[in-house]
């Protein structure tokens, strides 16, 4: 007698690179995960969401004291402040999403563990998320702009440049997330890396222009700068915004190339340990 059955179940091909499908199936996830990480971070503080504000302000008047007043490093012709802001806000930027991305596995284990979704969901979130509290502290720096064409005669011209501004963010998220990927996917195993993140952070960012200029750089210093991916699209940043510094566009293609390489490698990386993932944690 031959049975037929309504439904059959097998065990899935595996595949190295991602459903995407099934990433879109669960694309609500996406909002109940940025959700979180607000509710999470400003919950039981006194002022709230108002240290989006309050921490790019005090590191923008340590950064000028220091940098601006006491070494005297060039400025490209903008105001202390505003060219302090447009870097801080920018690296905060790729800060806050490659020290997310590299603590997924281990900052969410207790969730991966009993429910399935695809982890690439909480990448998506980390990216939205941090994009969201970038565009919150670009209305400050649009406050502290106004502020200066005001009362400082400080003249600012909108260029088709300005149309560089959302390639260059996304390539510093395809950068940060990648890097993030792949630090995750060894932290599983190696745990002390975790303490070397954010002092690995804080080097990379003074080999980046991001209180300096390139322009203010000796030569024989501004090579190897060069090197690092970041540096063409914070420079790209300002440029674009107040017309100040360079715009290289074979810097972009080299961030570019950089970036997209990265992605791809922790990519790769995150899907396989997301597979072991359960026997290592």
């Amino acid at each position: 007698m031959n049975q037929e059955w309504d439904s059959v179940v097998n065990a899935k091909k595996k595949n190295i690179w991602p459903d995407l499908k099934e990433v879109w199936n669960f694309r609500d996830l996406v909002f109940l995960f940025v959700k979180r990480d607000f509710v999470s971070i400003y919950k039981q503080t006194l002022l709230g969401p108002i240290w989006l504000f309050i921490q790019p302000l005090t590191t923008t008047f340590i950064y000028v004291f220091i940098f601006g007043n006491l070494a005297n490093l060039g400025t490209d012709g903008l105001p202390k402040p505003l060219f302090y802001l447009t870097g801080i806000v920018s690296w905060t930027f790729f800060s806050e999403v490659f020290t997310k991305s590299s603590g997924i596995f281990l900052a969410n284990s207790h969730i991966f563990t009993k429910v399935y979704f695809p982890r690439l969901i909480i990448i998506i979130s980390v990216f939205f998320s941090s994009l969201i509290r970038m565009g919150i502290q670009l209305l400050l720096l649009i406050s502290l702009m106004i502020y200066f064409i005001l009362n400082q005669d400080f003249h600012f011209n909108l260029t088709w440049h300005l149309l560089f501004l959302p390639i260059i963010v996304f390539l510093i998220a395809l950068i940060g997330i990648g890097l993030g990927m792949i630090v995750s996917s060894l932290t599983i195993k190696y745990r002390d890396l975790n303490n070397l993140i954010q002092f690995g952070v804080q080097l990379l960012m003074y080999a980046t222009p991001v209180v300096y200029s390139m322009a203010s750089m000796p030569s024989k210093y501004k090579k190897f700068i060069l090197y690092n991916p970041l540096a063409p699209l914070i420079e790209g940043i300002r440029f674009c915004s107040f017309g100040a510094g360079e715009l290289s566009f074979s810097g972009l293609l080299f961030s570019l190339t950089f970036g997209v390489i990265i992605f791809l490698t922790g990519l790769l990386a995150f899907k396989i340990s997301e597979s072991d993932f359960i026997d290592n944690i």
